[in-house]
């Protein structure tokens, strides 16, 4: 197919396509004549995963292509595939106390992980519990081992489907894709599930925040739109 299908199909634009050609994140098209290139369905299904990772995935060109050359090379180890997904996900950059991290780490032997302490993921947590003290509230701070219960029930729930994959280059995309996007997933997910349990709460009596929520739902109720 020509650019033109190909950016109809996709939605993508003709400059686009083009630019990630030349980034190296897109193949280049076959050269069919003079001054004349074709594009395959490979290219689409590619382009596709290009604008998960960025549109959704919130990465940077520059972390996509990082995290495609990964997937794409068959001697890059599907841990170390993964563990450049994680590095390619956006987050401040920012040292975190000792405590912290000796806090995020103790979690992590309690749950029995065997990880290394330059995942990003150590001072990404760390730095959370840093902001939840800083702010005077410790309450949020006792949430980390729930929270790490749930992180572990994704990931194992993740790994079952990534081992099933039939072959390397399934099993890359479903390693890159759900690394990246997973994090999008999880965050709204979790806020769907905030709702809903608020509304539970404020049926059930028994539970001592429900009148505290009925009053703000009504407050809420009462603001203007």
């Amino acid at each position: 197919m020509r650019i033109g299908e190909l950016s109809e199909r996709t939605e993508v634009s003709s400059a686009s396509i083009k630019f990630y050609v030349r980034e190296g994140l897109l193949p280049p098209p076959e050269r069919v004549g003079y001054n004349r290139s074709e594009y395959d369905d490979g290219h689409a299904a590619r382009l596709r995963l290009i604008r998960a990772l960025l549109e959704t995935g919130g990465l940077s060109v520059q972390a996509a292509q990082r995290v495609l050359a990964a997937a794409d090379d068959e001697s890059v180890p599907i841990l170390d595939l993964m563990r450049t997904a994680q590095a390619a996900i956006p987050v401040p950059e920012a040292a975190a106390s000792r405590e912290s991290v000796a806090a995020v780490r103790a979690v992590a032997d309690r749950m029995g992980w065997s990880t290394h302490d330059e995942n990003p993921g150590m001072l990404q947590s760390a730095r959370v519990l840093d902001a939840y003290r800083a702010l005077d509230l410790p309450e949020l701070t006792g949430l980390l081992e729930p929270y790490a219960r749930a992180a572990d029930e994704a990931a194992r729930a993740e790994l079952a489907v990534t081992v099933a994959a039939p072959d390397r280059s399934r099993m890359a995309a479903i390693v890159a894709v759900g690394t990246v996007l997973g994090d999008t997933l999880i965050a709204g997910l979790r806020r769907i599930a905030q709702e809903a349990a608020a509304h539970a709460a404020m049926r059930d009596p028994a539970q001592p925040p429900a009148a505290e929520l009925r009053e703000l739902d009504r407050q809420l109720d009462r603001e203007p739109s």
